[in-house]
């Protein structure tokens, strides 16, 4: 499924296979999520995306043929290509341990052409090995929603009450997360969202509600991510002193003005961008002994277009995968 510009709908198209190159795999797209990302990369909110191109990062797929050099997996082993798809590794940020903020980094279905498709080249060194004992379809939203969510998560210390504001794929993933490690959860969602604050509660929060009326009780951090800037001063009114705002989206739409009253008292507001191969390792090694719980939505190759346009209006629980 192909972008050819901005704005359009994706269009089914033949490609000739990708050929690996030097330190490359070729691989067999077997499920690949559908993330919020993917909306702001087709509707252009995003700058520069190469073009043509192939959507989808949070790709589930199997390794078919090596490149000259590529040596870390074999013919036949799962592997997870995650929107990191490559760095200098010489920059300032690569050389201090902050891959993911390096200013030549390459971003599959961005800059690189994604999982939306049969096949997938991928730099290996940028791969994940997958456990066994999760599907291919809910092994798909870990490599996105599960992965920024649990950067943020850990942007937010040891804060104890914790807000989610947005519970789509990434909330629904750091909810359990959170619970995990004995956070109390508070999920906020659109008001009068009955259907996803009942989800929420499902999943362990301990209390769900309209975010614009707030939370019951002060929080010590939030996570916010709907991309919806309006939520950044919401959530620091509802901040206990020395609590930390994080926004979780690449996209947001602008921060209206807020007073400084809001902010003082050692509150903080921070961005989280991309991710590092470490949290990868780091998440996917601790997603089993939660366990986390994915719930999916599938769509085939084809429906693209459907699953993209049901996760801008809503209209499912958790997340979405193309089935390949």
């Amino acid at each position: 499924m192909v972008l050819d510009r901005p704005g359009v709908p994706l269009r089914e198209q033949r490609l000739d296979d990708p050929i690996p190159g030097s330190g490359q795999v070729l691989a067999r797209v077997r499920a690949c999520g559908v993330c919020r990302t993917d909306l702001h990369v087709v509707s252009g909110e995003l700058p520069d995306p190469k073009l043509p191109l192939v959507p989808g990062h949070q790709i589930v797929a199997e390794v078919a043929e090596l490149g000259e050099g590529a040596d870390r997996f074999a013919a036949g082993d799962r592997v997870g290509v995650p929107w990191l798809g490559w760095t200098d590794g010489t920059c300032r940020y690569c050389r201090s341990g902050r891959e993911n903020l390096c200013d030549r980094a390459r971003f599959t279905g961005y800059t690189l052409d994604g999982g939306y498709a049969e096949l997938v080249v991928a730099d290996e060194r940028y791969c994940l090995p997958l456990p066994g004992g999760y599907p291919d379809l809910q092994t798909a939203p870990l490599l996105c929603a599960g992965l920024i969510g649990y950067r943020a998560l850990s942007m937010t210390g040891d804060a104890e009450r914790l807000g989610l504001y947005g519970f789509g794929s990434s909330a629904h993933i750091v909810c359990q997360v959170a619970r995990h490690q004995g956070r109390r959860v508070f999920a906020l969602t659109r008001a009068g969202d009955a259907e996803t604050q009942a989800f929420a509660l499902e999943l362990g929060a301990e209390w769900a509600g309209d975010a614009p009326a707030g939370p019951p009780e002060e929080l010590d951090a939030a996570i916010i991510f709907a991309p919806v800037g309006e939520l950044v001063p919401t959530a620091l009114r509802a901040m206990a002193k020395g609590g930390t705002v994080v926004c979780a989206g690449i996209h947001m739409s602008d921060i209206p003005s807020f007073p400084y009253e809001i902010l003082w008292g050692e509150r903080s507001v921070r961005s989280v961008a991309n991710l590092t191969r470490a949290d990868g390792e780091e998440f996917i090694s601790i997603a089993p002994r939660v366990p986390v719980r994915t719930e999916v939505t599938d769509y085939p190759l084809e429906s693209a277009n459907d699953g993209l346009d049901d996760l801008r209006n809503g209209r499912f629980r958790g997340a979405a995968v193309l089935v390949i």
